[in-house]
């Protein structure tokens, strides 16, 4: 995978996983407190500048009471995958 190709799929999963925090009504501070990660952080990571780790995904998504493969669905969905 080219970086061009790497760079959009960060910032896919960025712009999911802002969307799907402000369905749950978090702000990125309280969704941060949540997952016991920084807020500045998980600002990077919804402006798609951080290649998110296994385990912040899982954290993140216990935050949002999700299932971490729920995190990937826009990959998923974009493919037809389901």
């Amino acid at each position: 995978m080219d970086e061009q190709s790497k760079s959009a799929c960060l910032i896919r999963f960025g712009e999911s996983l802002r969307g799907l925090r402000l369905e749950a009504g978090f702000s990125q501070e309280e969704l941060a407190e949540r997952a016991n990660i920084d807020r500045s952080y998980l600002g990077a990571i919804e402006r798609g500048e951080h290649n998110v780790a296994l385990l912040n995904i899982i954290k993140i998504a216990n935050a949002l009471s999700l299932n971490p493969c729920q995190l990937l669905e826009v990959f998923s969905m974009e493919k037809g995958i389901r």
